[in-house]
């Protein structure tokens, strides 16, 4: 059993639009500045905020979610991911001078290759340890902090907090409000006692009456210390659209709101107090800290155990049994083999895609080919292609003028390339899309043709279970994903209207070398989420799958492993 310290803060607030992103922004760029390593997370199924995360950052933000992950699996992914820069004993990248950050006063000085642990007052006296390190990771939650998908918050940001053992910042909006503030925050404080409230830091502050007011009323009422206050900004440097902010691949300026967005940190909020914090997180302990790989989360194989639900006083870790599972290093140097060549359409069309999702094709031994559908005139030499989520419809013009592309895809496909698609993918894929009367043709693939609405038409957890055979998939096992469009179907061609009308389809038509079924069908029943339409998902044509839903490769396995498996097959028979 090792026990890894790993500096760590939750970022929370009360609603959606508290200003969750902006505080995690702030922090990461000035940390980023400053030198420190910064490993962030985002909470939920989100691919915009992850993105300028990341992007903040310098290193890739991943997904944990209570939904579409075990609550073991999300505890290993963040192990996971953090041992890969965690070394485990602490360095000195941070000195005591006016340009860098210091040491929380609890910490004592750090020696070149010494592990120094002190008391950690989250913890109770005593109870904890920190470390003091040029390393910290940052997990932005989503919604408000006991928001989940019932009354009773299940799968909310408190409880992955509460998962791994990580005290909460909470930024609150404080417009037309003072003491009333003090009141929310004891609230969330009463709520749960198990989730560590660390600080908070109040947004939209008006005057500094205002904030003095909020400062007393939060210290008298709830013993927690007031991080930082941000006023009203004269304007936003972060504008939002139809599915939250603009992607920063978008982005006019991207590095000039970052620097916003760290001067802000540098003027507003109390570096050292919200320092202190995350370094007052408790030790974490495993099982074994040796092999970490995010392909032994699979259900067959991920020791299984509770998170054991203890009172944050007098607790003195949170463990979890993870197994030791030999991945797809499989020499002797323990060097992955590629055995695969992968394409990845990645432009500003296409570019919602999890990190984790492309890492577990990686371990599986593929090649990842990145391809850009809006400027290349052909398909580069692959075995399987993966389309992810994105915008074709600001893209629409670029898309449809793409001849070249499209017929080169079109014909890969009918030769029977495998093709995987999720949402953007899936509209890309149809005959065409339609926005403001005007149609723009598509790859032409599928027999749908979109359109896109003011509203979103499906935003949400999904569960699907698979009902019919499929190149990806085995039948009848249940996949837990999500989805969020504003795009819908405004005609599907007459191959698919038996399925349409809820009737028995006809047996599936073996395709030749071309692929698995020469016949367009929905292979997903849709329990949970609205699908494509009438409760039925998964688009089928030959070697390719188009859904609506998206699903993350730690909490489903099977898909990495389904399009591994078709790209060898593929490639075995060219």
């Amino acid at each position: 059993m090792s026990a890894i310290s790993i500096p760590r803060i939750v970022i929370s607030g009360l609603r959606g639009g508290s200003g969750k992103t902006i505080l995690s922004l702030c922090l990461i760029a000035l940390w980023h500045k400053k030198g420190l390593k910064i490993i962030p997370f985002k909470k939920g199924p989100d691919y915009i905020d992850a993105g300028w995360l990341s992007k903040a950052a310098g290193t890739p933000c991943y997904n944990l979610d209570l939904f579409m992950m075990t609550p073991e699996q999300a505890f290993q992914s963040f192990i996971s991911h953090t041992c890969n820069i965690q070394t485990f004993t602490s360095q000195r990248l941070i000195k005591e001078d006016e340009n860098k950050l210091t040491p929380s006063p609890s910490s004592p000085p750090v020696k070149g290759g010494e592990i120094i642990t002190v008391p950690s007052p989250l913890a109770g006296e005593g109870q904890g340890e920190g470390v003091f390190s040029g390393q910290i990771a940052l997990i932005e939650g989503n919604r408000g902090l006991y928001d989940g998908v019932d009354h009773k918050g299940t799968y909310s940001t408190a409880e992955l907090a509460k998962l791994l053992s990580a005290p909460v910042i909470l930024i609150v909006d404080s417009t037309k409000a003072t003491n009333t503030i003090a009141a929310m925050v004891l609230g969330c404080q009463k709520m749960d006692p198990d989730v560590l409230i660390g600080g908070i830091v109040l947004n939209q502050v008006a005057t500094s009456r205002q904030e003095s007011l909020i400062r007393k009323a939060i210290n008298d009422t709830c013993k927690l210390p007031v991080l930082g206050a941000i006023p009203r900004l004269k304007s936003d440097p972060f504008p939002e659209r139809h599915m939250g902010l603009t992607p920063f691949q978008e982005h006019l300026d991207i590095e000039k709101s970052i620097s916003v967005v760290s001067e802000i940190g540098e003027k507003y909020l109390d570096m050292d107090g919200i320092w202190k914090v995350a370094n007052e997180a408790i030790p974490l302990k495993v099982s074994s800290v040796r092999h970490l790989s995010l392909s032994r989360l699979s259900n067959n194989v991920i020791a299984r155990s509770r998170a054991t639900k203890q009172s944050h006083k007098g607790i003195e870790s949170r463990e979890i049994a993870t197994s030791r599972i030999i991945g797809t290093r499989n020499d002797k140097k323990g060097i992955i083999r590629q055995s695969v060549r992968i394409g990845v359409i990645k432009d500003s069309a296409f570019q919602f895609y999890y990190p984790d999702n492309f890492e577990e094709l990686e371990k599986r031994g593929a090649q990842l080919i990145e391809i850009n559908a809006l400027e290349e005139n052909k398909l580069p030499e692959i075995d399987a292609l993966y389309i992810g989520g994105g915008f074709p419809e600001t893209n629409a013009v670029a898309l449809a003028e793409n001849i070249s592309f499209k017929n080169s895809l079109r014909d890969a496909i009918e030769k029977g390339l495998p093709v995987y698609a999720e949402c953007g993918g899936l509209m890309y894929l149809g005959e065409s899309l339609v926005l403001n009367n005007k149609t723009y043709p598509m790859a032409g693939v599928l027999p749908v043709v979109f359109g896109l609405e003011k509203k979103p038409q499906a935003h949400g957890y999904t569960i699907i279970e698979v009902e019919k055979p499929n190149p990806y998939f085995l039948q009848n096992i249940v996949l837990k994903g999500h989805e969020f469009h504003y795009s819908r179907v405004l005609e599907i061609n007459t191959p698919l209207t038996p399925l349409n009308r809820g009737e028995e389809s006809p047996p599936l038509k073996k395709g030749d070398v071309g692929g698995f079924s020469e016949q367009t069908y929905m292979a997903f029943n849709v329990r949970r989420g609205k699908g494509i339409i009438e409760g039925k998902d998964g688009l089928c044509y030959k070697n390719v799958l188009a859904t609506y839903t998206h699903l993350h490769a730690v909490g489903a396995s099977e898909w990495a492993d389904g399009l591994i498996r078709c790209a060898k097959k593929f490639k075995n028979q060219i």
